[in-house]
């Protein structure tokens, strides 16, 4: 690669360039750096383009003097399954010292892969350490790239998988099998009683996960919903948790589950009690004990996409070097 060429990288370029591995310790660091305020974004603008169509913007610096760029993203229904959405855009990226762009990489492959690493991140520092019991609630895409991120930094017994139609869960399950301890759920609030970490990601609108089904001392990573509207789980889960957040200024402007419990006089802004970046740093504490219920809200942020970005474009560089030095 030239100095001043534009690279491009499409989504089997982004799945062979940014590993799980490395985009989970990416992640941690950019949610620490966020929390530091080392990082520069706005919060992500988002366009209403009539029922089921929106396209965003989300723009950020890593640092000062570091790279800078934006995510563009389409989040479209599609037109045979409404329930299903998808992600399309680029992420765009620009070296700090002229200011050239320098990478044009497929998001929805970054947004795959940086979500579920994000999830990651989280169960890590929140999950109880004996945790055995995983409960996946969807069958998209994202159930697909939390199983391959999960695992990676906890060992579950058992893997739960339902979803809305069985028979999805069973093809989830039959392509995890040789690889994982996978079965399927038939029953919702039964899975949960059993599961000592949730993850919810669908598109559902209304709750799929009540608080009354938890167990003392469970995890939630609540990913599916991205913005004001649809929810995923009830009022009173989120009232009986700590609540964590990725950025407490966006899940202020946009965690859905958040607002709707605030709306309902149930909380207030005190009840987002941590950035995932500020557990992490032991600035607050996470998990305080064994029978707290936490919750991870995953809203998705700029810096984790473009810190994805940068880690694929400068394995890229590196691997393009490596062979012209050869």
């Amino acid at each position: 690669m030239k100095r001043g060429e534009l690279a491009i990288f499409d989504a089997e370029d982004v799945r062979a360039l940014l590993d799980y591995p490395s985009c989970i310790a990416v992640v941690r660091e950019a949610m620490k750096a966020l929390s530091l305020g080392e990082t520069r974004q706005l919060l992500r603008t988002m366009i209403h383009m009539g029922e089921g169509r929106t396209f965003g913007l989300m723009p950020g610096a890593l640092s000062e003097q570091g790279m800078f760029g934006a995510k563009l993203i389409s989040v479209f229904a599609e037109p045979d399954n409404p329930g299903v959405r998808r992600h399309r855009g680029v992420v765009t990226l620009f070296e700090p010292v002229e200011g050239r762009p320098v990478c044009v990489a497929d998001a929805e492959e970054i947004t795959h892969i940086r979500t579920a690493a994000a999830t990651a991140v989280a169960t890590a520092a929140l999950a109880r350490d004996d945790a055995e019991v995983l409960l996946l609630m969807g069958t998209g895409g994202q159930v697909h790239s939390h199983l391959e991120a999960l695992p990676l930094v906890h060992r579950f017994s058992r893997i739960l998988i339902w979803g809305r139609d069985p028979a999805r869960a069973q093809d989830v399950v039959d392509a995890w099998k040789d690889r994982l301890p996978v079965e399927v759920a038939l029953d919702a609030q039964a899975a949960a009683g059993e599961a000592d970490v949730i993850c919810t990601l669908t598109g559902a609108r209304q709750p799929i996960l009540l608080g009354a089904w938890l167990r003392p001392g469970t995890h939630v990573n609540v990913v599916g919903s991205s913005g004001p509207g649809p929810v995923e789980v009830d009022n009173a889960l989120v009232v009986a948790s700590r609540f964590i957040a990725d950025s407490k200024a966006s899940a202020r402007d946009a965690a859905a589950e958040f607002l709707v419990a605030k709306e309902a006089g149930l909380v207030d802004d005190a009840h987002i009690v941590a950035e995932i970046g500020e557990v992490l740093l032991g600035q607050v504490a996470g998990r305080r004990n064994a029978e707290e219920i936490t919750v991870y809200k995953s809203l998705g942020h700029a810096v984790q996409d473009l810190a994805s970005a940068a880690h694929l474009y400068e394995a890229h560089s590196h691997k393009i070097h490596g062979t012209q030095n050869r």
